[in-house]
C-alpha cells in the first residue's frame, strides 16, 4: 500500500496542476478588458513619469466615468506624497465633469479640500468643507476637517459652534475638547485685560468638566495677580494633590503663595510628596530642607527617594550635593563628578512632558499636542518604580 501511495502522488500533481490552469483561464477570460491609456498611465507611474501618468488619467475620464475612482486613489496617493499640485489637478478635474454623481462629487470636494489644507490655502478648504455640510454629504467628516481649520486660525469662538455641530450630529460628546476651547478664549481675555470675561470663560469650561485642572490652573494664577494670595494657595494646592502631572506649571507660584502666607514650607512640600512625589516637587523640596537643615539632610532625603524611584532630574542633584560634599582632592570627589556629567549629559536629551496617546515629547508643556492634535493628552514624565522598592508611583 505504501509503494501505492507514492506511485499516485505525481497523478495526483499533475491532476491538480491540471485542474488549476483551467480555472485560471477560465476567470482571465471573464476580466474586462482595461483602456489602454489606463494601462499605458500605470507603465508611466511605474517608470517614475507621473506628468504623462496624470495627462492620461485626465484624458480617462472624458472616456469612461467609472475611473473616477481611480482618480480619487491616485490624488490621495500623491497628496501623502507631498505632491500636493498634482492631487489638487486630479481632484479639480473630477469635480468640472458634469456626469459625476452627488455621491462622487462630493468625495471629489472634500478630497480637494484635504488638498488646499496640505497647501496650507485654508480659506479654499474651509469654503469647499462648507459646502459639504451645506449638501449634507460627509457631514462628519468636513466638520472635523472644518475644527482642524479653525484650531490652526485659533478661531475657539469658531470650534465651539462646530464642536455643537459635531455633537448634535453623532451624539457623541466633546467635553475635553470645548473646556479647553473656553480656556483659550479666557487666555484671550486675560491677555486684553479682561478678567471679567476670562472668569465667564473659565465658569463656562467648568460647567463642562467640572474637574477641568487647566481652568483651575488659570484661575490659580488670576487671583495670585489680584493679590488674593490665599485663594491662589488653595486652588495650586487644589492641582498638586491630584497628582505630580502639572506641578511643574505650578510650583513657583505655589512655594510663593505659602511664603507670603507664612507656612510651614517644607512640611507643606512633605505633605503633598508623601504618596504623590515627582521630580519638580522633589528638588523644591530638596533645596528647602538644604538650606533649612544642611546639605547632609538633603542628600538623605534624596537618597530616600532614589532608592524607590528611578529619577534623573534628582539623581543629578543628589551627585551635584554629593561632589560639592566631598574632598575636592579626593576620589570620591572626582567619581561623583564624572557620574554628574554623564547625568547632566542624559537629562539634556531628557523630555519634561510627553503625550499619552501618540508619544510626542517635549520641554515644555502643550495643552493640544502638536503631532496628533489630541487636547489634554501631554503630562508631565514621571520616573518608573524601582522593582521591589516603590509602593506606589507618582500620579
Amino acid at each position: 500500500m505504501i509503494e501505492l501511495f507514492f506511485l499516485l502522488l505525481p497523478v495526483a500533481a499533475a491532476s491538480g496542476w491540471w485542474l488549476a490552469r483551467r480555472d485560471l483561464r477560465r476567470k482571465i477570460d471573464v476580466l474586462p478588458a482595461a483602456h489602454p491609456d489606463f494601462l499605458r498611465g500605470l507603465n508611466y507611474l511605474l517608470e517614475e513619469q507621473p506628468d504623462k501618468a496624470i495627462d492620461l488619467f485626465l484624458r480617462l475620464t472624458e472616456v469612461d466615468s467609472e475611473t473616477a475612482e481611480t482618480h480619487l486613489a491616485l490624488g490621495s496617493l500623491f497628496r501623502r506624497r507631498g505632491e500636493v499640485d498634482r492631487a489638487i489637478r486630479l481632484h479639480q478635474n473630477l469635480i468640472e465633469r458634469r456626469h459625476l454623481g452627488p455621491e462622487l462629487r462630493g468625495f471629489a470636494l472634500f478630497e480637494l479640500g484635504q488638498d488646499y489644507m496640505s497647501a496650507g490655502l485654508l480659506d479654499r478648504a474651509e469654503t469647499l468643507f462648507e459646502e459639504l455640510v451645506g449638501l449634507g454629504l460627509h457631514g462628519q467628516r468636513a466638520l472635523q476637517a472644518l475644527r482642524e481649520i479653525y484650531q490652526r486660525e485659533r478661531d475657539w469662538s469658531r470650534c465651539l459652534e462646530v464642536a455643537a455641530q459635531l455633537e448634535a450630529l453623532t451624539g457623541q460628546r466633546l467635553t475635553v475638547e470645548i473646556a479647553h476651547y473656553h480656556c483659550e478664549l479666557a487666555e484671550e481675555a486675560r491677555r486684553r485685560q479682561d478678567p471679567a470675561g476670562a472668569r465667564e470663560q473659565l465658569s463656562r469650561a467648568r460647567d463642562i468638566q467640572s474637574d477641568c485642572v487647566r481652568a483651575t490652573i488659570l484661575e490659580g494664577f488670576m487671583v495670585l495677580e489680584e493679590d488674593d494670595v490665599a485663594g491662589a494657595a488653595a486652588l495650586f494646592k487644589r492641582v498638586a494633590e491630584r497628582g505630580a502631572t502639572y506641578v511643574p506649571e505650578i510650583l513657583p507660584a505655589l512655594i510663593e503663595s505659602m511664603e507670603r502666607l507664612g507656612e510651614n514650607v517644607i512640611a507643606q512640600l512633605e505633605a503633598l510628596a508623601a504618596n504623590r512625589a515627582g521630580p519638580h516637587l522633589m528638588l523644591a523640596l530638596g533645596e528647602r530642607v538644604e538650606q533649612a537643615h544642611g546639605s547632609e539632610a538633603a542628600l538623605d532625603l534624596l537618597a530616600d527617594y532614589l532608592a524607590r524611584w528611578a529619577d534623573l532630574a534628582v539623581l543629578e542633584r543628589f551627585l551635584d550635593l554629593r561632589a560639592r560634599e566631598s574632598d575636592p582632592d579626593g576620589r570620591a570627589h572626582r567619581y561623583a563628578r564624572v557620574a554628574l556629567g554623564v547625568a547632566r549629559h542624559l537629562l539634556q536629551r531628557q523630555s519634561v512632558y510627553q503625550c499619552e496617546q501618540c508619544g510626542f515629547q517635549a520641554r515644555s508643556l502643550h495643552w493640544q499636542c502638536p503631532s496628533c492634535r489630541n487636547w489634554g493628552t501631554v503630562v508631565a514624565v514621571l520616573p518608573d518604580p524601582i522593582q521591589g522598592e516603590a509602593t506606589h508611583p507618582p500620579v
